[in-house]
């Protein structure tokens, strides 16, 4: 017995070296947890053996179980380096028309050539779809799906309609002979101008530049467009009678064979009317084909100049001739061109947002955590994963930072919890445990051996 009770304790003792070493050699591994050997006496006893006289039978290994201590967080430079601090793991799918899924708390994933973020086995991580406002479609693993992160932002919008605030100098000197004389090309023919880009359908963009001319008609200006260099006209609302706070003079503004619109100011500098008339559809371009400035996009394309008159409560930002510079205060248009990447954020809620060239940004999933009622149960299958068991009950899903799920850190990775110190002196602990049993074995030996020299 003594043969069977020694081998047992160096059984235990190799298991012990063997775990020690395993975690040693992982000290290294983003997202390892450590393992414990955990060891009960073996003790048989018969129904009518008396146990207070009864010898233990040794040492078996009971478990070798993970340990999910939360390990330390490092910073890193890559976006896509995520680490959860508190609760959760990471959900992982080996093929993209897969449904087995894996867990683990390694965050090391990278784009694949597809924009598939995965892991450095090209495994998919999962997310759940998400909403235009960044809220959540479904939280369940049967919604989840793999995290993609595209590399242009949707189809081009057309600019409808520019928003500009200026104010004008009360003290210029009116253009002789103006506004007819206009002249995109010829600098005294017309006071200020300032440009913006537009974008077409097909998402072109091109340079629109507004001419601001001080007519010889006191307190007034006539407005002239071009879009790269080619002359385009205001579209002619034929009801000029009804402006924005009473009469003005004359119609649309004409010069150098283009119409124009006017601005019309009152003796104190404040904006008082406009033609075209809101009325009457506001300061609207001819359709763009009709200048030959679209390229093959929508040759219909109008495009609407703002001064924000939509309202009376909004006088602070409408035109103003006061005295003072020329100035552009505020000058946007609506329309979009074909983004591209140029960055993504993550959210410690797991919410992944991309921004793009064109000034959009877009939520496009939000990155999905499981937890187990039992995180012990889980079975081990290697590359710092696991898989759901009996043992450890079945995978909740939820977000990040909310109920009891961790927070996701971005660029940031959650390195091993293995303490090194402490693992060392298991090491020794261990090893001086072998050696104990192994001298026990040559000890039971050696009585053997006098046993047998009995004569």
């Amino acid at each position: 017995m003594s043969f069977n009770t020694a081998l047992s304790g160096l059984n235990a003792a190799q298991t012990d070296l063997n775990v020690t070493s395993n975690n040693i050699a992982n000290v290294n591994t983003t997202g390892f947890k450590e393992s414990r050997a955990e060891f009960v006496d073996v003790f048989a006893s018969s129904l009518l053996s008396n146990t207070r006289t009864q010898v233990g039978n040794g040492v078996n290994t009971s478990d070798v179980a993970q340990q999910f201590n939360q390990g330390g967080v490092n910073a890193t430079n890559n976006a896509l380096d995520l680490a959860i601090t508190g609760n959760g793991f990471f959900a992982i799918q080996p093929e993209l028309d897969s449904s087995e899924v894996s867990y683990t708390r390694a965050g090391e994933f990278k784009l694949d050539d597809n924009n598939f973020v995965v892991n450095s086995a090209g495994e998919f991580l999962l997310g759940f779809p998400v909403n235009d406002d960044g809220t959540s479609a479904s939280v369940s693993l049967s919604s989840t799906e793999p995290v993609v992160i595209p590399s242009s932002s949707g189809s081009p919008s057309a600019t409808t309609e520019i928003d500009i605030d200026v104010s004008l100098p009360a003290a210029e000197i009116a253009i002789t002979d103006a506004p007819g004389n206009f002249d995109p090309t010829e600098g005294n023919t017309f006071s200020y101008s300032t440009s913006l880009n537009i974008v077409d359908s097909l998402g072109v963009e091109h340079t629109q530049t507004f001419f601001f001319v001080k007519d010889s008609v006191p307190n007034e200006w006539s407005l002239f467009i071009t879009i790269d260099g080619q002359t385009v006209n205001i579209a002619d609302s034929g009801d000029p009678d009804q402006p924005r706070g009473g009469d003005v003079s004359g119609g649309l503004a004409a010069g150098g064979g283009v119409l124009g619109a006017r601005l019309v100011f009152d003796s104190s500098g404040d904006f008082r009317s406009q033609i075209p008339d809101l009325l009457a559809g506001g300061i609207t371009t001819e359709a763009l084909g009709l200048s030959g400035v679209t390229g093959g996009a929508d040759g219909n394309q109008t495009v609407t100049i703002d001064f924000n008159l939509d309202s009376v409560n909004e006088t602070d930002d409408e035109p103003s001739q006061f005295a003072g510079p020329f100035s552009v205060d505020g000058l946007s248009q609506d329309g979009l061109t074909v983004g591209r990447l140029t960055g993504i954020d993550i959210g410690d809620d797991g919410l992944l947002q991309a921004t793009f060239s064109n000034g959009t940004s877009e939520p496009l999933s939000r990155i999905a955590l499981a937890s187990f009622a039992n995180e012990q149960g889980l079975t081990q299958i290697g590359g710092t994963q696991w898989r759901e068991s009996i043992l450890s009950g079945t995978a909740l899903a939820g977000e990040a930072n909310s109920g009891t799920f961790g927070a996701i850190n971005s660029s940031s990775l959650e390195q091993s919890n293995v303490n090194l110190t402490v693992e060392l002196i298991d090491l020794i602990s261990a090893q001086r445990n072998f050696q104990a049993n192994s001298r026990s074995l040559d000890v039971s030996n050696q009585l053997t051996q006098n046993i047998l020299q009995i004569r």
